[in-house]
């Protein structure tokens, strides 16, 4: 239960928002703040580009939804010894936790479920959603977390829809956490991300 709770106190921070490719050089990884939003890179499960979620601060969550108008949130979750085949991660967690209102959160709860995976450490996780104009994308999101069932499958990078359900078709990745908590979203132009600060990483 108190694992439970933790993943929902780290993924109730989440809202998501697309933005188009045209993001600073490298591969984008951590939140950054603008104003009172928090915003930190995902991929369109459907594409694999990259786009951004988006958390304005203190926004109230929805505590019913109509669910046939609730999309999943994935977070998929790589082991330490994952890091030299899958690179940088959306959140980053060893050596300093650059997602860090949820990064810890999550880590601690993938070592507490599956201590077989990540008991050696997290490298890092991913976001995968279904972007705007996609047949998932609706107003209400619930997250999802996901966690891989033996080191060698998390050696492959997941960032589309279909490349996930072959690896829980394998029983590679479970569901570990469903239907956290729901959530509304909101859509922001790229040069959002861009002008943000990153926050400080936690360890």
């Amino acid at each position: 239960m108190k694992t439970r709770l933790a993943v929902v106190s780290a993924v109730m921070v989440l809202s998501v928002a697309l933005a188009p490719r045209a993001y600073a050089q490298g591969t984008p990884s951590g939140e950054v703040q603008l104003g009172r939003s928090y915003i930190e890179p995902a991929y369109d499960d459907m594409t694999g580009d990259m786009i951004f979620l988006l958390t304005p601060l203190g926004a109230p969550f929805p505590s019913k939804a109509n669910q046939h108008a609730i999309s999943p949130l994935y977070l998929i979750v790589y082991p330490t010894s994952a890091g030299g085949f899958v690179g940088t991660m959306n959140c980053q967690h060893l050596g300093g936790d650059n997602c860090p209102d949820h990064g810890p959160e999550i880590a601690g709860a993938a070592a507490t479920i599956m201590p077989s995976v990540y008991g050696a450490g997290v490298w890092g996780h991913d976001h995968l959603v279904d972007a705007p104009g996609g047949s998932e994308f609706n107003v209400a999101w619930q997250v999802h977390l996901m966690l891989f069932t033996n080191s060698a499958a998390a050696n492959n990078h997941i960032t589309t829809e279909e490349e996930m359900d072959d690896a829980i078709k394998n029983g590679d990745l479970v569901d570990a956490v469903p239907d956290v908590t729901v959530f509304n979203c909101s859509v922001v132009p790229a040069r959002v991300f861009n002008r943000g600060t990153p926050l400080p990483p936690v360890n």
